[in-house]
């Protein structure tokens, strides 16, 4: 008689796959998971007295990359993060001039596309399971890549044009003379539009670590802490758009106060989601 097929089970948020459960008939049973596997380059495994352990199932370059990509994605996301915040802390405390601001800006926005972009790039290119046994294969180096029904693809990519946006809204403002209409057109809408996508993009990587389309709670994992703190960041970013909305009728923001701090304190939640996110790698 030949071997037994091990049974397969996939599990997922709508159209997606995140975690696939090969149940053999000898020996553990294997978990792919898709945010360890891309991270860590690991598998689950269980015993039949149902014991976890993860298990290293990528190869030692595999590895390497996925270490170098996450300390790059991490130190950027810190970066970006303390120099949000510093801006926010300048413009709420008076001790520089709004250019001085928006140059400090400015630059946390740049290591926030860097951090989009390499986030994306640990999705690329990391190791894939094999359809067959739960195996993870390590593929060559893209730079880019178009694989819309992968989850963590979504979810990243989405972050990344959510750091763009905000770089258009960063640039505008420069801008000098500006009109009210011409200053919620061309700086507070391209915020506004980062913050729903940055939201999105942390809905979307809920999906991925709680295998379903509602948020779920999951203290013991580090990927969840990095996806909540970071989600955090998200929401007081969204709340401090749209404070800083400017009313046509007196040419000043609906509450600076609130704007700034919840920059403040939003970017202080993704420098923590990117020490965080450094503790998660191989």
């Amino acid at each position: 008689m030949g071997e037994r097929e091990p049974e397969q089970r996939a599990e997922g948020a709508g159209p997606f796959t995140t975690r696939l459960t090969w149940r053999r008939p000898e020996g553990p049973t294997v978990v792919w998971e898709s945010r360890p596997a891309r991270r860590r380059g690991a598998l689950s495994l269980r015993g039949p007295g149902g014991e976890a352990a993860t298990s290293p199932a990528a190869d030692a370059e595999a590895l390497a990359r996925l270490r170098r990509l996450n300390a790059i994605a991490s130190g950027a996301f810190v970066i970006g993060g303390a120099l949000f915040a510093l801006g926010a802390a300048i413009a709420q405390f008076g001790s520089g001039t709004a250019v001085e601001s928006a140059s400090v800006y400015f630059a946390g926005g740049l290591f926030f596309n860097i951090g989009g972009y390499t986030s994306l790039l640990q999705v690329l290119n990391a190791p894939r399971h094999c359809a067959g046994d739960g195996r993870l294969v390590t593929a060559a180096w893209r730079w880019w890549g178009y694989e819309p029904m992968l989850l963590a693809w979504v979810s990243t990519f989405v972050l990344f044009v959510g750091t763009l946006v905000f770089a258009v809204n960063l640039l505008d403002s420069f801008l000098q003379g500006l009109t009210v209409q011409q200053v919620n057109r061309l700086i507070w809408t391209p915020d506004v539009i980062g913050c729903v996508l940055f939201l999105v993009s942390g809905h979307l990587a809920f999906a991925e670590i709680c295998h379903r389309s509602r948020p779920c709670l999951r203290s013991r994992s580090l990927g969840w802490w990095v996806v909540a703190v970071n989600q955090l960041g998200s929401v007081l970013f969204m709340v401090s758009a749209l404070a800083a909305f400017t009313r046509p009728a007196t040419g000043s923001l609906v509450n600076t106060d609130i704007a700034n701090w919840g920059t403040l304190t939003g970017a202080l939640c993704f420098s923590l989601g990117g020490v965080l996110q450094a503790f998660e790698r191989p």
